[in-house]
């Protein structure tokens, strides 16, 4: 059957390597993000590889106006409609306590402006009686640590929706699939402090994919950090806030 992905945040390297391996395999792809310069030049790098469609389309989490356009693009194509949000923002847990103002921008660029356009995005998987959903969240999500806690929430926020959303697409025949990257090498984790068992974004692309085929519901990945997860959310209280982790 034919599909046609639309990745958001498509200019991140976990999205570029997810997109390659999808045009590999001649899938559809509307490369979704805000930096048209840099679409196009992933669009053409994915046409190479095989890709059946691959095109450059703006999108700005925090628009939500530009969002029906998208969603009548999609609609345009036909066959199975896929979508995968890679789209973040992760601000220096000390910029925001310094300026909380930052924390609107990092909840809907993370959580609110991604679920929005799913929302928007759902009928679709449903009228067509199958799809997917992937959606990026992170570790941080799993627990609230000191380092990162605004994004923690907006990514545990984005999780639980994720969540609500498979049980409401699965009746229709769609399927979500959360995934939870421990640390991966991207511009969002470079020179940060404590990094340890440092993933390619290519390593995350091909458990992404393989989890779609499987039809999983949630993935750490690497699959080590489901095992680092479970022990961290088992610290008790008493014992968590006074650790540096």
């Amino acid at each position: 059957m034919t599909e046609t992905w639309i990745i958001l945040g498509a200019t991140s390297a976990m999205a570029r390597a997810f997109a390659r391996a999808l045009a590999a395999e001649g899938a559809g792809l509307l490369l979704a993000g805000r930096d048209g310069e840099d679409l196009a030049a992933i669009a053409a790098d994915c046409a190479l590889r095989g890709a059946r469609l691959a095109e450059p389309v703006a999108f700005d989490a925090r628009d939500p106006t530009g969002f029906a356009a998208l969603i009548d693009r999609m609609a345009a194509e036909e066959g199975r409609l896929n979508a995968a949000v890679f789209v973040g923002s992760m601000p220096d847990q000390a910029r925001i306590d310094a300026d909380p103002a930052l924390i609107a921008g990092t909840v809907t660029d993370s959580f609110t402006g991604p679920a929005t356009f799913l929302q928007a995005f759902a009928p679709l998987v449903e009228a067509r009686g199958g799809g997917t959903v992937v959606g990026v969240c992170s570790v941080a999500g799993d627990r609230g640590r000191i380092g990162n806690y605004v994004y923690g929430a907006a990514k545990a926020g984005f999780a639980t929706y994720l969540s609500g959303l498979r049980n409401r697409l699965t009746r229709a025949g769609g399927h979500v699939v959360t995934v939870k990257p421990g640390f991966v090498d991207t511009a969002m984790t470079w020179g940060l402090p404590g990094m340890f068992l440092v993933a390619s974004p290519e390593a995350v692309a091909a458990d992404i994919l393989k989890a779609v085929r499987r039809r999983r519901n949630v993935i750490y990945t690497p699959f080590f950090w489901r095992w680092i997860m479970l022990i961290i959310r088992h610290i008790p209280e008493p014992i968590f806030k006074k650790m540096k982790i």
